[in-house]
């Protein structure tokens, strides 16, 4: 219950001073987590490419090698082929008629279009090597140059991260007993307004005349009851908390 009191007797000007202190804290927690929460986006960007492009490497090279068996198996029944021939050409001098010599002739006739189709097919399969090749190469260089960049993004991460830590916690740690010292009602509508803002700001000051937040220009007198700090005033167009500028 004292506690209770100890709020209610707080003036709407400390009400508001404590509301903008609050905001300064939370959007340099913001600040701080804008620029730490580009970069793990970034690592596992370029981590997803590193691995599309390992799996890219590794289907070229699985073609390469089916390239090369399809060129032996070839290169093997080319040589089938010439010792059938050779058979076909020596069971010539032993036939006993055209028929028998002229289905022999087919035989090899058959055969010789064999070779011709693998030598053929063998040419092709090369230069797909040769083109997958290059592609494989243009890969790894990729891969390598990517490689870099995600070392680099990491170390960068992690030194922020370093660097930032400790300062977030000490300002979070601030956030939460800042809002110890300001209504209930208040902290509830201040943690709706940052929510829907895009850029987490629900205090803001008078600037040049205009709200801070949507820059929407501000009556005079309106002007006159923020400065005076005698009520809790909104933005009519945005819904943000308005206090007096710093200058």
């Amino acid at each position: 219950m004292a506690a209770t009191a100890t709020k209610k007797e707080v003036s709407v000007a400390d009400k508001l001073d404590a509301l903008y202190d609050l905001q300064k804290i939370d959007s340099e927690i913001d600040r701080i987590r804008t620029i730490r929460g580009e970069l793990p986006l970034e690592v596992q960007d370029l981590e997803d490419e590193l691995e599309g492009l390992e799996t890219r490497t590794a289907k070229i090279q699985e073609e390469i090698k089916d390239l090369d068996t399809e060129i032996l198996d070839r290169k093997n029944a080319t040589k089938d082929a010439e010792t059938a021939i050779a058979k076909y050409k020596e069971q010539q001098n032993n036939v006993r008629n055209n028929r028998e010599f002229e289905s022999l002739a087919k035989e090899i006739e058959f055969q010789e279009l064999e070779i011709k189709l693998h030598d053929k097919k063998s040419k092709e399969a090369k230069l797909k090597i040769t083109n997958k090749q290059e592609l494989l190469s243009e890969a790894k260089e990729r891969f390598e140059f990517r490689a870099a960049d995600l070392k680099t993004k990491k170390d960068e991460l992690q030194e922020i991260v370093g660097e930032t830590q400790k300062e977030e916690d000490d300002l979070i740690k601030k956030s939460d007993d800042a809002k110890k010292k300001i209504d209930d009602r208040l902290v509830f509508a201040y943690n709706r307004l940052r929510t829907n803002a895009k850029n987490g700001l629900a205090v803001v000051p008078v600037d040049r005349d205009s709200c801070g937040g949507c820059f929407n220009k501000i009556p005079p007198q309106r002007q006159l009851d923020i400065q005076s700090k005698k009520k809790v005033l909104v933005c009519e167009h945005c819904g943000r908390i308005l206090v007096p500028s710093e200058e």
